[in-house]
């Protein structure tokens, strides 16, 4: 991904409270509910939902947003592309968390399992 300061530095400046109603609208829309969300977030940045309601209350950045949490270690596990970008890719340690939530709202958007978006630990195989 070809990062550009302006972008990230945008991105890092907006609010979680910006977005998530627009993550909320989108899985409802799909027939998930605001329980399956916020498992989802909480499970990606270890808030709670009573923390989740905090930081939307205080319009918190998602630099800040992601300063203080905890990212789950298989979150390295999110692969793909969003917003035309390969998540992998990302530069960026800012960008990369937000479109790993990003990632994570479109799974459950379209309906994936929840066992499958929470990334378990990948099994290898060996021959």
């Amino acid at each position: 991904m070809t990062d550009t300061s302006h972008h990230d530095e945008r991105i890092a400046n907006m609010s979680f409270a910006s977005v998530y109603p627009h993550y909320l609208t989108k899985v409802e829309k799909k027939g998930r509910t605001k329980e399956e969300l916020h498992q989802v977030i909480t499970w990606l940045t270890g808030y709670s939902t009573k923390d989740l309601e905090k930081v939307i209350d205080d319009k918190t950045n998602f630099e800040d947003f992601f300063k203080n949490a905890s990212l789950h270690p298989n979150a390295q596990y999110i692969k793909g592309v969003i917003c035309g970008y390969r998540v992998e890719e990302i530069s960026n340690d800012t960008t990369r968390k937000v479109r790993y939530m990003d990632k994570l709202v479109d799974e459950l958007a379209r309906g994936r399992k929840m066992e499958k978006i929470l990334r378990p630990i990948p099994v290898t195989v060996k021959k």
